[in-house]
């Protein structure tokens, strides 16, 4: 379990997410909600794998201030989704985070290397507002208040 000192310094989502819009909607979308209290958004895998393992810019977090759940884009510049869900994925001390894709790849390579690499979910961004809103609504929902983490 973790403590009050360490959690105090989490952020419940991890948002990566290299279009502005994208990230704008889930933002507006959480907020609107109250599903969460804070969000670190990051605009490329790059960015998401320095602040999940607290290096580079993000050097000074501790790396045990896990979010509650990493809501991860696909087709991202510099490293892709599922680079940065196998790094996740292969290191004891953040492996157990939740991941969530959220992209518009409905291509089932990327679909069966997500689920190889034990995501949580795969999710389809809508194209509608309305149908954005409501997904990031139930997703956030689902993951921030009612699951049930193991630390």
């Amino acid at each position: 379990m973790m403590n009050a000192e360490i959690s105090k310094h989490a952020v419940d989502i991890l948002l990566v997410e290299d279009r502005r819009e994208d990230a704008e909607l889930a933002l507006m979308a959480l907020k609107k909600y109250n599903l969460v209290n804070s969000v670190e958004w990051v605009k490329d895998g790059e960015d998401a794998l320095e602040y999940i393992f607290a290096e580079g810019r993000y050097q000074e977090r501790n790396i045990m201030d896990r979010p509650k759940v990493i809501l991860l884009d696909l087709k991202m510049p510099k490293v892709d989704g599922i680079e940065v869900l196998r790094k996740i994925r292969s290191d004891y001390r953040v492996k157990s985070i939740p991941v969530v894709i959220l992209t518009t790849s409905q291509e089932e390579q990327d679909i069966l290397n997500a689920y190889n690499l034990n995501v949580n979910a795969y999710m389809l961004k809508p194209v509608e507002f309305s149908g954005f809103v409501e997904a990031i609504k139930s997703m956030g929902f689902f993951w921030i208040l009612l699951n049930q983490r193991p630390y």
